[in-house]
């Protein structure tokens, strides 16, 4: 069912069985609430979903910061909008119970949620980045240690330089993420192999209890 709360249009779906993960999915431009619930569905059985519509419209298209053109990004509505995307994830994480989830971005989304782990460190509680770039050139300090972070480049991305992932990488791995960086033989669309490497990475912070103690 689609509600709105903090100005935000989102789909909440409550977790089933004994999962107790929850995934924030934040879609891509010109995606909706709807877009990535199966990827969730896909990605952790039974995981508590919530999926926020981004609220700023480029030519009709939803994304979840402004730009100024391709790859160039608003830097000063990139920290607005992570604060208040932020806020709309403390609230329901308050509002159905949860603890941090971990973030599943895609593209636009990816991005917004890097700039979120960089800006408010507190909210998630890891990220899975699909096709990012780095959304502040020059970041705040911020603690990220120990949170565990996936990106997944495309070789052949004709919209993110590969040495442009590279670099995010690089900013979170010095704010103490523990961060993996796979590049895929991919462009910029989202690929079984993305899919596949996300299910198998999440599934392992919890094999090996690295999230042991952290909020999902």
């Amino acid at each position: 069912m689609t509600e709105t709360a903090g100005g935000f249009v989102h789909r909440f779906v409550p977790g089933a069985g004994d999962c107790g993960r929850t995934l924030l999915l934040l879609h891509g431009t010109g995606g909706d609430e709807t877009d990535l619930l199966p990827l969730g569905q896909m990605l952790a059985p039974g995981a508590a979903l919530l999926s926020p519509r981004g609220k700023v419209l480029e030519n009709g298209m939803p994304r979840f910061f402004r730009r100024l053109a391709e790859g160039v990004f608003d830097h000063e509505d990139v920290v607005r909008r992570a604060h208040e995307l932020a806020d709309f994830v403390t609230a329901a994480v308050a509002r159905h119970g949860l603890a941090a989830p971990v973030a599943v971005g895609f593209s636009n989304g990816a991005n917004i949620a890097a700039a979120m782990m960089l800006l408010r460190p507190d909210v998630l509680g890891g990220a899975v980045l699909i096709r990012a770039m780095v959304p502040l050139p020059q970041p705040p300090q911020a603690d990220l240690a120990g949170k565990p972070v996936l990106i997944l480049s495309g070789g052949m991305d004709p919209i993110v330089p590969e040495e442009d992932a590279t670099r995010l990488a690089a900013q979170l791995t010095a704010a103490g993420a523990e961060v993996e960086h796979e590049i895929l033989p991919a462009g910029h669309g989202l690929t079984q192999a993305d899919v596949t490497l996300a299910r198998r990475w999440l599934a392992g912070l919890d094999r090996t209890g690295q999230d042991e103690g952290r909020p999902r």
